[in-house]
């Protein structure tokens, strides 16, 4: 099952996914993002070294790297 997030502001489910995307260099990189659906690409558990934040204008779920303390 994919991971779940509930914007704390319009209780809307969110499902975490992630794509692998090329870039114009040739470098490939991994996108995380958040869908209104479990769709192709959902991820059941957080990728390590990330956590979920909410963004307080709009409540849409976003990741966030983690920083080690200074």
């Amino acid at each position: 099952m994919a991971l779940s997030v509930i914007s704390k502001k319009s209780g809307k489910t969110y499902f975490l996914h992630q794509r692998l995307q090329e870039l114009k260099g040739g470098q490939k990189v991994t996108l995380y993002y958040f869908g209104g659906e479990a769709k192709e690409g959902a991820i059941d558990a957080l990728p390590a070294g990330y956590e979920v934040s909410e963004n307080t204008k709009t409540g849409l779920p976003l990741l966030k790297k983690i920083r080690p303390a200074a």
